[in-house]
């Protein structure tokens, strides 16, 4: 098969790798809105770079896979739907409820897929959690927390684009949330700071974030966010029960250090960033998505369970501007059809 990579960044080189590698795979075209980018990408892989967007619906594929900017994510699916072309694109679909919907109702008008890149669901600790609820080893869960701290905050100029830190980057830990627990989150309660550095209250966004959730079983979640956690790249999920309480993310690169006299030693080399900490499941979805194509599995995250984890980021959104709890059920969710 020939898949076509539109955009060649850091999350677009990593998935080319993969899929350049993977013995399904015939070839690959790549494009990115630089050229010189996919052009060099393209001659380390042995692979075909395209002039632009356009070439690699003209010039044929099998599938497409979209690491682009955000802002271009929505009308690149609408295309490959209304082109009859499966498609893998990294988180969000949009960063508006509008351009999301739209985009599933051209994907559901078409009948073709759209895989979506949560990497956790393919994370090893994710999945062992998942299996610990799921095969009720916890007995009843009665609780959730949940975070995730960046060591170092991002550029500047990417800040007014990345929807904000409940959009950006909490959206990871509430899908991972229902993935986990097979639960829906009714209402939610959000709060952020703006006192780290002054690029986020330029930005109108915050630095740090907190929110309480209510799932449809009565568990409750909390779920925080950094972006500057000095100590490393933090991500964790610890879920607790009536019969026991298991952690996603506790090794021995965690970075935290514990004042206990007998407690563990701090971390060696703790992490870093998302690239490193989720290498192995960011190959995995990929890989994935050959055998989603190949007919071998059903699809493992749809743009409808991206569209969920977007309508829990918006009423967090929502609770924190407003200041006040907000039900899910106040947050668009209705795929309308498709114009075309």
């Amino acid at each position: 098969m020939r898949i076509g990579v539109i955009g060649t960044g850091r999350i677009g080189t990593i998935h080319a790798n993969t899929l350049s590698r993977h013995r399904e795979v015939g070839s690959l075209i790549l494009t990115d809105a630089d050229p010189a980018r996919a052009q060099a990408l393209a001659q380390r892989l042995g692979e075909t770079a395209a002039p632009g967007v356009d070439e690699i619906f003209r010039w044929g594929v099998d599938a497409v896979v979209i690491t682009t900017a955000t802002a271009a994510h929505a009308e690149l699916i609408g295309r490959a739907a209304r082109s009859g072309l499966p498609v893998f694109c990294e988180k969000p679909i949009a960063l508006d409820l509008p351009g999301t919907l739209q985009a599933l109702a051209e994907v559901d008008a078409a009948g073709t897929i759209l895989q979506m890149g949560f990497q956790r669901r393919f994370d090893a600790g994710y999945v062992g959690a998942r299996d610990a609820v799921r095969s009720g080893r916890l007995g009843r869960l009665h609780t959730v927390r949940a975070t995730t701290a960046d060591q170092s905050p991002p550029p500047p100029e990417w800040l007014p684009l990345s929807g904000g830190l409940f959009r950006d980057t909490l959206i990871h830990d509430f899908d991972a949330l229902r993935w986990v627990t097979g639960r829906e989150v009714v209402d939610v309660y959000a709060t952020g700071s703006d006192a780290g550095p002054a690029m986020f209250r330029a930005a109108g966004d915050v630095d740090t974030a907190a929110a309480v959730l209510t799932l449809d079983d009565g568990t409750l979640a909390a779920a925080t966010a950094a972006r500057l956690n000095g100590a490393g790249y933090d991500v964790r999920m610890e879920l607790a029960g009536e019969r026991d309480t298991v952690v996603v993310g506790l090794d021995d690169r965690t970075p935290v250090a514990s004042t206990e006299p007998t407690g563990p030693p701090p971390a060696d080399k703790p992490w870093t960033g998302f690239l490193e900490r989720f290498g192995p499941a960011y190959e995995a979805e990929l890989c994935a998505f050959v055998e989603v194509l190949r007919g071998a599995r059903p699809n493992p995250c749809d743009g409808h369970e991206a569209l969920q984890a977007l309508r829990i980021a918006e009423a967090c959104e929502v609770s924190r501007r407003e200041r006040r709890p907000v039900r899910l059920a106040e947050i668009e969710g209705r795929v309308r059809p498709s114009d075309g």
